[in-house]
């Protein structure tokens, strides 16, 4: 496959004496944990729990590189000065723009284990999740269609803010961090982490990454799936007849068991849990609290 510029991310660098703990003690991802030639999801959360800013992060020299969406660098880069205070750390981002991700054969020739600020790579550990090698890769070393890696991503369920899910409007489960190495439950304390442990610890989430299937084009992004006209989630990205989509699975599920019709607005589709997440649609609100 060919290798895939993404022209809208950028990165940040962080480094010094005291990185791994302030950052330990900030996002999602568990950084003590991070392989040296490993990408992984994080966040940094709201006090409520609520996703402000998704990103990858992986381990680079003697720092960290933080990979988001460009337009939510400059933010995310003034939220972390905020949080700095006298920590021996510094903030910087890089001069160098978009990321190149490869995968199949292009992705195991990049692979390597000094980082990814130089040609070599990263390997993402959402896809490998999914069982496909994908490696991430600063600046432009790839001219594949950007198509190319939604079209993968979509099959695999992997989501993105922006065309998946709005900031500030969903929880790392509702996007399966919780599976995906981007949550941890086992390194202690970080911004929103009471809210997102009790959610684990109590089983209440609901809304959950499904990929979605139709006989022809799915409608846009955004257009309401529903079952006997009651919403059950929302579209998110599209490529022709296959998109992600976040639903309330024990809607998605009550509505499977009893043989109810789900409708992206007028067109019948199909819902499948990503199988990499190992979980299922329960049969009824019952099964769904048990």
């Amino acid at each position: 496959m060919p290798a895939v510029f993404l022209k809208d991310r950028s990165l940040l660098f962080v480094s010094g004496a005291e990185a791994q703990s302030f950052l330990q003690n900030l996002i999602t991802t568990d950084i003590a944990a991070l392989g040296a030639d490993e990408a992984r999801p994080g966040a940094l959360l709201t006090p409520q729990g609520k996703i402000l800013f998704d990103f990858m992060i992986w381990q680079d020299r003697d720092g960290y590189t933080i990979e988001t969406d460009a337009g939510q660098r400059d933010g995310l880069l003034k939220r972390l000065t905020m949080y700095k205070l006298r920590a021996a750390v510094t903030l910087a981002p890089s001069t160098e723009e978009g990321v190149t991700v490869s995968w199949g054969e292009d992705a195991e020739g990049a692979r390597g284990s000094q980082g990814a600020r130089g040609s070599q790579g990263v390997r993402d550990s959402r896809f490998a999740k999914a069982g496909v090698t994908l490696t991430r890769r600063a600046g432009r070393q790839g001219d594949g269609a950007e198509a190319l890696y939604d079209a993968l991503r979509i099959r695999h369920g992997i989501v993105t803010s922006g065309s998946d899910f709005a900031l500030q409007d969903a929880f790392p489960h509702d996007v399966l961090m919780d599976f995906n190495g981007g949550l941890s439950f086992r390194k202690g304390c970080f911004v929103g982490q009471e809210v997102v442990s009790r959610m684990q610890h109590r089983g209440t989430a609901r809304r959950r990454v499904v990929t979605v299937s139709a006989a022809t084009d799915l409608p846009g992004t955004g257009t309401e799936i529903t079952a006997a006209g009651k919403p059950v989630g929302t579209l998110g990205s599209v490529d022709g007849g296959n998109g992600l989509a976040i639903v309330r699975i024990d809607r998605a599920g009550a509505a499977m068991a009893a043989g109810t019709p789900l409708l992206a607005g007028d067109t019948p589709v199909s819902l499948v849990l990503p199988a990499w997440s190992g979980l299922v649609f329960p049969a009824s609100a019952d099964e769904a609290s048990a």
